[in-house]
């Protein structure tokens, strides 16, 4: 588990992280989403231990990784701004992991690097920005380390071999009990892979749920009475945002499904449909409810 508490960064007089809290638990993929400049490459950068910080606390399995080599034997860091050696192919990166890590698997390295097409022979310097992104990503998933940290995941990588890395990351956290935690400025690359996700926003975790609360707990509905009727109509539901165009009315509520059908029935509506909301659309009306603008944000 990762425990943040009231974390706080300065660079130079430029406050980046502002008492930051947020609690990571095993065994899941965290999503970490926000604006370019938002704090997130300056976080994972804390946890890994490259930063360190002005105030507060991080705990890994209770423990800080400062001067801990066991537990920097555990973490696995894949930076926004890739780096390799020079004239290093994709085989020698991935000695060069294996000194690191005791638990590194060759063999799991070089299915991958099938998977993909890559050659692992081949100079990584030869290659295209998605494909160094790939290489980083698949020496990372084979040091079998228990937590990973992969900054801007699927930056520069197509749509087409996007979909087999979130297979082979979700089959990681899964078989292995792996911890990830990924960001992204695109909510959109993010929802369909993270059991949880989080929005920093000004140097702190401004929202945060899991996935299947999300998208269970919030209903889009379109709704048309015989009788007149205004927002004041629905003003004993938790309703997040209404607009009526003619007779028919477009309302995001929470609450549970089955509770909300049987309230609203009672107003002998003509038209009652509950509509799928996307993840963005979910995090538009829970920013609206706390008074932000959310293309500000992502």
């Amino acid at each position: 588990m990762i425990e943040i508490k009231n974390l706080t960064k300065k660079i130079g007089n430029e406050l980046i992280l502002d008492k930051l809290n947020c609690t990571i638990e095993d065994n899941c993929i965290y999503g970490l989403v926000g604006a370019n400049g938002s704090g997130k490459s300056t976080l994972l950068r804390i946890i890994n231990g490259v930063f360190n910080h002005d105030e507060g606390t991080v705990l890994i399995d209770r423990q800080t990784i400062d001067n801990n080599e066991r537990l920097k034997e555990k973490i696995v860091y894949v930076p926004d701004d890739l780096f390799f050696y020079p004239n290093y192919t994709l085989l020698d990166t991935a000695k060069y992991y294996e000194a690191l890590y005791p638990n590194f698997d060759m063999k799991y390295f070089k299915k991958l690097a099938k998977t993909l097409k890559l050659d692992i022979n081949q100079k990584i310097s030869d290659l295209s920005k998605g494909m160094k992104r790939q290489c980083a990503l698949i020496c990372a998933l084979s040091t079998n380390a228990n937590y990973m940290l992969f900054d801007e995941t699927f930056d520069g990588i197509d749509p087409v071999i996007r979909t087999v890395m979130k297979k082979i990351i979700a089959k990681q956290m899964e078989t292995k009990q792996t911890t990830i935690i990924m960001t992204s400025h695109n909510l959109r690359e993010l929802e369909d892979i993270c059991d949880n996700l989080g929005l920093l926003y000004k140097g702190g975790i401004l929202f945060e749920s899991d996935i299947d609360t999300l998208k269970t707990e919030m209903f889009k509905i379109q709704i048309a009475l015989k009788e007149k009727f205004d927002k004041k109509t629905f003003k004993d539901l938790e309703m997040l945002h209404f607009k009526k165009c003619g007779s028919v009315a477009t309302i995001i509520i929470k609450g549970n499904q089955k509770e909300l059908e049987k309230n609203l029935k009672k107003l002998k509506p003509v038209i009652l449909d509950f509509l799928p909301l996307t993840l963005e659309e979910v995090f538009i009306y829970e920013m609206e409810v706390l008074g932000y603008e959310f293309n500000e944000m992502v």
